[in-house]
């Protein structure tokens, strides 16, 4: 045993635990009392850094394959044995230049599926609907075409003259009559051969419908004639479904407006005096009208009827003489033409330009229109 030179006292030999045959480390003394030693083997040098790259490059593989995998996604399923199908395309792989591009487009598409929704149909489920309601009203048309009996009050409520809740308290009042015998029983049903009077005017189930004619030279204002000459109703053919009537009459030699309408109730309206459906004529004569005559025209001239009263009458200004307008509210046959008669003057040319507020605008002569629905409101509060 060797001493320390300095000290005096012995030296311990030192134990290498770098070369051991079983490559363990041992256990060092000072340890605590009752711990087991450390067995968990260690490579060598060479090793150990080959095989911790191994492992490491192989769980982060694990995970990015993980993470990443090329897996369809779950699809939506309907309804139970239906056939399984995913939307669209899977999902790409990262890395856009190495795979195919992502097309923003696919997610509108297929619809977001990230929370598990089922692509948006709402535009299916509204044709759906859509089709579904159309069968049903043309159901119901059909139906109503196949009927030969109608309710009183839909009967009287198509012909336009007012509600179904309206048409019952007229019914109850009794101002209806079918077949020439009043009726105030609710609820009775109307065959379509049946004639239906209100107010003293046969009535029509149908919409009311008003076309405003631009009467031309040549025409007689009845619906058909003996002699096969031409009437307005070959101008308004095609103008309505219905069978349509002339509200008043215009001679074949006079043009201007004129009303056509299958609303019976309206027809006696305007032209019955009492209403007051005041028309506007341009009158071209052969000859220059005196002032004298003018004012005795104003006055009121005697014809076979009485007194034809005139409300307006003057010269045209910018006209020649001979071209006057005059208003009335009087639907006596050719009335102006023998009030001009009776003073020795010829009338060559007779133009209508505006009837119970209506006028020719914008429609060219032999040409219609539909009226508008505030014309055909101001028509009824006349």
């Amino acid at each position: 045993m060797s001493r320390d030179n300095n000290s005096g006292r012995p030296k311990k030999p030192r134990s290498s635990t770098r070369n051991n045959s079983d490559g363990s480390r041992a256990s060092r003394p000072g340890n605590s009392s009752g711990s087991k030693p450390f067995k968990k083997t260690f490579p060598k040098a060479g090793e150990r850094n080959s095989d911790s790259r191994k492992s490491s490059d192989t769980s982060y593989q694990a995970r990015m394959d993980k993470k990443f995998s090329k897996t369809e996604q779950e699809p939506f399923i309907s309804s139970p044995g239906e056939e399984k199908k995913p939307f669209g395309k899977s999902a790409p792989q990262r890395g856009g230049s190495r795979g195919k591009s992502f097309d923003t487009r696919d997610k509108y598409e297929r619809g977001s599926l990230k929370y598990g929704r089922r692509p948006s149909n709402e535009d299916e489920k509204d044709d759906r609907a859509k089709s579904f309601v159309q069968k049903r009203r043309l159901n119901k048309i059909e139906k109503d075409v196949h009927k030969d009996t109608i309710r009183l009050n839909k009967y009287i409520a198509n012909s336009g003259i007012c509600s179904r809740r309206e048409a019952d308290e007229l019914i109850v009042q009794g101002l209806v009559e079918v077949n020439g015998k009043v009726v105030t029983e609710m609820g009775y049903q109307v065959e379509k051969t049946d004639k239906v009077v209100f107010d003293g005017q046969n009535i029509t189930p149908e919409k009311p419908v008003y076309v405003l004619l631009n009467k031309p030279k040549g025409y007689i204002s009845t619906t058909k004639d003996d002699k096969a000459r031409k009437t307005v109703m070959d101008l308004v053919a095609n103008a309505s479904p219905y069978r349509l009537f002339p509200v008043g009459r215009l001679d074949r030699s006079t043009t201007g407006v004129i009303l056509l309408t299958n609303d019976g109730h309206m027809t006696k309206k305007l032209t019955h005096p009492s209403f007051d459906a005041k028309k506007i004529y341009h009158v071209t004569l052969d000859k220059k009208l005196s002032h004298e005559d003018l004012k005795l025209i104003a006055e009121g001239i005697r014809l076979d009827e009485g007194v034809a009263v005139v409300d307006q009458i003057s010269f045209i200004e910018g006209k020649p003489k001979n071209e006057v307008g005059i208003e009335i509210h009087i639907g006596w046959n050719r009335v102006i033409r023998r009030i001009f008669q009776r003073l020795g003057y010829e009338v060559e040319a007779l133009d209508r330009v505006m009837f119970a507020g209506l006028t020719k605008k914008n429609i060219k002569r032999g040409h219609w229109r539909i009226l508008t629905e505030l014309e055909v409101n101001n028509l009824k509060m006349l």
